[in-house]
């Protein structure tokens, strides 16, 4: 798959006259138009939802844009229910999924009307004795052991810290719908950033057996599904994207099979995708500002990993497209670095790429999602802006760059900087 940036040359050196580089952008466009194939792909349900994973890009115009075309949000933490809460989604439109819990957090998805999607066992005592207990509530299922698909093995649910085992899942449905809950939802997330049509199918598959032996086991009143999230991007330019259609009837045949016929026709499906809503959608803008000439040939930009730590963290692979080279040829291998005090500060290594001079403005793809999220302040390095690039071509600023009395605000010291 060609990789190509969804802003011109031309427009990003307008918008940088405005707001200087680093910065990341989004494309207002493409995020809507995704979240109305997503709405089409599970029309068949009617009661289906997509609860947007705040954590992915946690901004309130970002979250105001995708609830304008339908998403609710799935909430990890206090910071992201009071966000939602700011952005006019509240209700049974937010889904708050955290784990090893404060009771303070889950009272504030109480008093929003949230629906709480439990993570352990013990936490029904802990909520009923902080909180009390809702009439509608999830609980998050962990099948243990390996995750496989025909590709081979995905993920390895049984090392992960999250959910129910299956006997703790019958249990607690019983003991939640003895102490008066009313409904309720089953979620799980076994595997992350999947690019193929397999997976929701095939999740779907254990989930809906699952919900057909817990009602009549139970009896409970199973109104949703959730299948969480992990339906992936292509962040190699040699993956092929997933098609959402072909997903949303692969999941649609699954129900109709085993659902239906166990009259659970009613049952409501939720998704809360995160990186495939916005990954694509949002871009690293930096300038290349230094050049170095040792061992090996070093691109700087004024931009690091403080921004996008993905590549440093784990070496994920992010696509750089030097703007105004699209189709130069791709004939010097640079690694290209940012200016932390740390050597696996780089968001290539090795990469082939068009000569690059001084002054280009180099487009890193994919950080729609978990890219300004995941930022951080190491070495004082400021948070820098976000911004949205409209339908109408114009851009807004919908994050401000930190400063560093933004840095400073929190010392009770001296006054560093008047």
């Amino acid at each position: 798959m060609e990789k190509r940036p969804f802003v011109t040359k031309e427009k990003l050196e307008e918008i940088v006259k405005e707001f200087p580089t680093p910065f990341h952008i989004y494309d207002e466009k493409g995020i809507r138009e995704t979240t109305r194939k997503v709405r089409q792909a599970f029309a068949w349900n009617p009661g289906f939802k997509e609860y947007f994973a705040v954590k992915a890009t946690p901004n309130p115009f970002v979250l105001k844009l995708l609830h304008e075309e339908g998403c609710g949000c799935d909430c990890s933490s206090l910071a992201e229910l009071v966000m939602s809460e700011a952005s006019g989604v509240t209700g049974k439109d937010v889904m708050f999924s955290s784990n090893m819990t404060p009771w303070e957090e889950y009272q504030k998805a109480m008093d929003m009307g949230a629906i709480i999607n439990l993570d352990d066992f013990t936490h029904i005592d802990y909520l009923e004795e902080h909180c009390g207990l809702p009439e509608t509530i999830s609980c998050r299922f962990n099948p243990g052991g390996l995750f496989q698909m025909s590709n081979g093995i995905m993920d390895n649910p049984g090392d992960s810290k999250y959910g129910f085992t299956r006997d703790q899942l019958f249990e607690g449905m019983k003991i939640l719908k003895e102490r008066g809950v009313k409904h309720f939802g089953i979620h799980a997330f076994l595997a992350s950033n999947t690019v193929t049509n397999e997976y929701y199918p095939q999740l779907a598959g254990v989930l809906f057996k699952l919900a057909v032996e817990l009602v009549q086991e139970t009896g409970i009143d199973l109104q949703f599904i959730n299948l969480s999230g992990g339906v992936g991007i292509p962040y190699t330019p040699d993956q092929e994207p997933n098609d959402i259609l072909a997903i949303g009837e692969g999941v649609h045949k699954v129900y109709d099979k085993i659902l239906v016929p166990a009259g659970l026709g009613h049952v409501s499906i939720y998704t809360e995708m995160g990186r495939y809503m916005t990954g694509p959608y949002g871009a690293l803008v930096t300038r290349a500002i230094h050049e170095k000439h040792i061992y090996k040939e070093y691109i700087g930009c004024d931009a690091c990993a403080a921004d996008l730590m993905r590549p440093a963290m784990y070496g994920a692979y992010h696509h750089i497209t030097v703007m105004g080279k699209e189709d130069a040829p791709c004939d010097h291998r640079y690694d290209v670095a940012g200016s932390l005090c740390e050597n696996n500060d780089k968001f290539a290594v090795d990469r082939w790429l068009p000569k690059i001079e001084m002054g280009d403005l180099l487009y890193i793809h994919d950080t729609g999602a978990h890219g300004h999220a995941m930022g951080y302040n190491y070495n004082g390095k400021p948070r820098h802006a976000e911004i949205l690039l409209k339908e109408d071509g114009s851009a807004q600023l919908i994050r401000r760059a930190e400063t560093l009395k933004d840095l400073f605000a929190t010392f009770d010291f001296c006054d560093i900087l008047k």
